[in-house]
């Protein structure tokens, strides 16, 4: 498809001249001088629009951006809110979302609900009937769909580009971030390949999303349901009957939901070993501080998170919905950034490459226009996943799982002569602290990491470790309703078994296990505690001497 020029970010420098660009067509520019004309903007500072074209530009000093500062938050959502209003009216767009939720109709979709969220930091992500699709589309929403699926186990491998230090980096400089990816995306295309899935591949804000569904009726769902976990106390939740549909997850939807992501962790890892020569940046399974550098604190994440979570509370964003990440973090990007940034779309990649791709979902027109040409059916893989859960399954990943789960955690009855009695003093204090303050610091994949890593060093089974972090987050830590929506065994079990699983078969080489990379990720609390942890790295991998080896997962 023909492609126009890109609308694009914030680009100077603070303290200079800095350029603003908003998406606009010829029409949304008339709708826009006429909002300026009736705003209290300076002559001199109004949106310069040009006609027939996607781009309009206003140069801007100081004084004008604090002038604009006031106003532009209100003079982007009065356009952009006309303009995706208009957009989400095109029937094209709505086919697709509806192909997207599993039917051709609202009354056909198989997804289990639908979120639709604003632009709001505060963002819920609160569970509506399917049937509140129209509802959301009018009131220009970002819209989610579930993971939960009436017929299918829907798979999402979720790849994207993070800056700890510099969030808006995706935003500005979105081509480096794309291309920073493109090691890990393009080995997961090809061993996606190899094992015969063929993956909708949708491209968002910050990366990618490799989605397909699995059939409950299919050998490859019967074998994951014979891999997956499940706490007594999830099992409880998913009978519970859920308050959107009033029904309930059965054992085997949430045991194949268990099993894939522990299929998918041998999939990442696999993945982190086949990119750690060729990625410029670190790669990690969730979204864990990487060191600083050139750019930040910046990395490839290979999100598994979504599988350490009830099935219930995960969702994906739906393809051609608007993309609000952006306007939802206003709090640490700044608003004068965010109100210069054009609306983003998701949209797959279709007979496009990458840099195409990034132009076409900075314009409605051309979004538009993409949702006549692209279908956003989810495909089946049931088949095809078969060979990936067999490779899985002679891994010596598989045979970790198996030895973590065949332990017990502690009963909460027993917590005050077990886990309550660990000893903590001997710890550097940046592991002591978590356990003893966790709200919110043992929430945070980078210490979860730390502290798995510290107790295996002195000896803990894994499973132990996630029965500790579960005794602290079922006490009253100040977590409010947290773990009455997620469910704490299956959480602390996931991430736990998550770092521990790249030391048994040796994709953690422990290379930041030490005091100064802590300092870096910003989680030394103590620089003066006199005790350090490349002690307990040393012993860690003496205790590992089988298990630490530089070699490809297989």
């Amino acid at each position: 498809m023909a492609t126009k020029r890109p609308a694009r970010g914030v680009r100077g420098e603070l303290r200079g001249e800095i350029m603003m660009l908003f998406v606009a067509t010829s029409d949304e520019a008339s709708s826009c001088e006429s909002i300026c004309n009736a705003s209290s903007l300076a002559a001199d500072s109004r949106p310069f629009f040009l006609s027939s074209t996607v781009v309009s530009t206003v140069f801007v000093n100081e004084k004008q951006l604090r002038q604009l500062f006031y106003t532009g938050h209100a003079l982007k959502f009065s356009v952009m809110h006309l303009m995706i209003e208009k957009y989400y009216a095109n029937p094209n767009v709505r086919a697709r979302m509806l192909e997207f939720l599993g039917g051709r109709t609202l009354g056909e979709a198989t997804a289990m609900f639908i979120t639709a969220d604003g632009d709001s930091p505060d963002v819920l992500f609160k569970q509506r009937p399917v049937r509140d699709l129209w509802d959301g589309l009018e009131q220009a929403k970002e819209i989610a769909r579930s993971f939960w699926d009436r017929d299918y186990l829907i798979v999402d491998l979720d790849i994207e580009y993070v800056n700890f230090d510099f969030p808006a980096s995706p935003y500005v400089q979105p081509k480096r971030a794309f291309e920073l990816q493109q090691p890990v995306v393009k080995a997961i295309e090809e061993q996606l390949l190899r094992w015969g899935i063929a993956p909708l591949h949708l491209i968002s804000g910050r990366g990618h999303h490799f989605i397909w569904k699995i059939c409950r009726q299919s050998d490859a769902f019967a074998r994951l349901c014979g891999l997956g976990h499940l706490s007594e106390s999830l099992r409880q939740r998913y009978r519970t009957p859920h308050p959107t549909s009033g029904e309930t997850i059965d054992d085997n939807l949430g045991s194949a939901f268990s099993g894939l992501g522990m299929v998918l962790e041998y999939f990442g890892q696999k993945i982190m070993a086949q990119c750690r020569q060729t990625c410029e940046i670190p790669i990690q399974l969730a979204a864990v501080e990487a060191g600083p550098g050139k750019h930040g604190r910046e990395m490839v994440s290979i999100d598994l998170s979504e599988y350490g979570d009830d099935l219930y509370t995960r969702c994906v964003r739906m393809p051609f919905s608007v993309y609000l990440k952006p306007e939802q973090q206003r709090y640490c990007l700044g608003d004068p950034f965010v109100n210069a940034m054009p609306y983003l779309f998701s949209i797959p990649l279709h007979e496009m490459d990458v840099s195409q791709a990034i132009e076409v979902m900075r314009c409605s027109e051309q979004t538009a226009e993409l949702a006549g040409q692209a279908s956003v059916q989810i495909p089946d893989g049931s088949d095809s996943t078969l060979e990936m859960i067999d490779e899985y399954s002679q891994s010596k990943l598989a045979h970790f799982h198996d030895s973590f789960y065949s332990e017990e955690h502690e009963s909460p009855e027993s917590w005050e002569s077990t886990y309550d009695r660990t000893p903590l003093e001997p710890l550097p204090d940046c592991i002591r602290q978590p356990l003893e303050q966790p709200n919110e610091l043992l929430l945070k994949p980078a210490v979860i990491q730390n502290v798995t890593r510290a107790f295996m060093a002195k000896g803990w089974s894994p499973r132990h470790i996630a029965g500790l972090i579960r005794s602290k987050y079922e006490r009253d830590c100040g977590w409010g309703d947290k773990w009455f929506r997620y469910d704490a065994t299956s959480r602390a079990d996931f991430y736990v078994r998550l770092f521990a699983g790249q030391i048994a078969v040796g994709t953690d080489s422990l290379i930041d296990f030490n005091c100064r990379s802590t300092q870096e990720k910003h989680y030394c609390c103590n620089p003066k505690c006199g005790k350090n942890l490349v002690n307990l790295q040393h012993e860690l991998r003496q205790g590992n001497t089988q298990r630490i080896q530089p070699e490809q997962v297989s």
